[in-house]
């Protein structure tokens, strides 16, 4: 599932430059498990094998998120959600 960010102009990263962390994903059976990725320009490619059909994504939804997604500024990325209805998810 690919996520596209509104104010990642000049691109993301991640803190100290250390892989991705903080990604979870469901199928349509809403069942979260920890999820892969990756960085790829203003947008974020999410996935895991145990979840072959994603319908959902969550981002550093916990009570202490171990989350280091960030914009070039090294703005942090906010917690959210997404849902099958939300157009920035493809």
């Amino acid at each position: 599932m690919r996520i596209w960010f509104d104010h990642a102009g000049k691109g993301l990263k991640t803190r100290g430059d250390s892989p991705v962390t903080g990604f979870m994903i469901a199928g349509a059976d809403g069942k979260y498990v920890p999820a892969s990725a990756k960085i790829e320009g203003t947008t974020v490619l999410v996935s895991s094998p145990d979840v072959p059909n994603p319908a959902s994504v969550r981002y550093a939804w916990d009570y202490n998120p171990d989350a280091n997604l960030m914009n070039a500024l090294s703005l942090p990325v906010s917690l959210f959600r997404t849902d099958e209805n939300d157009e920035r998810v493809r």
